[in-house]
């Protein structure tokens, strides 16, 4: 009876187990992107690693798919809204694209491209603009 009973259990367990892995970040919930690495690349200087504060970028991107945005708190303060104006799928990595004009009267705009691959989450966001450029490295999860 008792080993009736643990089979039953073990059968049971099998059956209640959700999956591990990692769902696919394919644009179908939102997302939430932690800065790890950044580097500022300048024409004649190269590139170096900053932190956040120090280029007024945000630590954390919010992705939200239905509007259409990501949303990120700002270092300095404030919150910045970026709209997405091309999103794509390419070899396995969901490509999400925008410009920005940064602060009004300032010659500070900026193209960017965030990819995001599918399977594990790591991201790897790009912006340029005049004689500048940006490289942030990280991952993302669902919210």
């Amino acid at each position: 009876m008792k080993k009736k009973m643990l089979n039953v259990l073990i059968l049971a367990s099998g059956c209640l187990t959700l999956p591990v892995s990692a769902a696919p970040f394919d644009g179908a919930q939102p997302l939430i992107c932690a800065s790890t690495e950044i580097l500022e690349c300048i024409p004649g200087d190269g590139c170096s690693r900053v932190t956040a504060e120090s280029i007024d970028a945000p630590q954390f991107i919010r992705i939200d798919f239905a509007a259409n945005a990501l949303s990120a708190e700002r270092v300095g303060g404030g919150t910045k809204v970026s709209q997405i104006e091309r999103s794509e799928t390419v070899d396995g990595e969901l490509m999400l694209q925008g410009a920005e004009d940064g602060v009004e009267g300032v010659r500070d705009g900026l193209g960017w491209t965030l990819a995001i691959g599918q399977e594990t989450g790591k991201m790897s966001l790009t912006a340029s603009g005049d004689e500048v450029g940006f490289v942030i490295f990280g991952a993302c999860t669902a919210i």
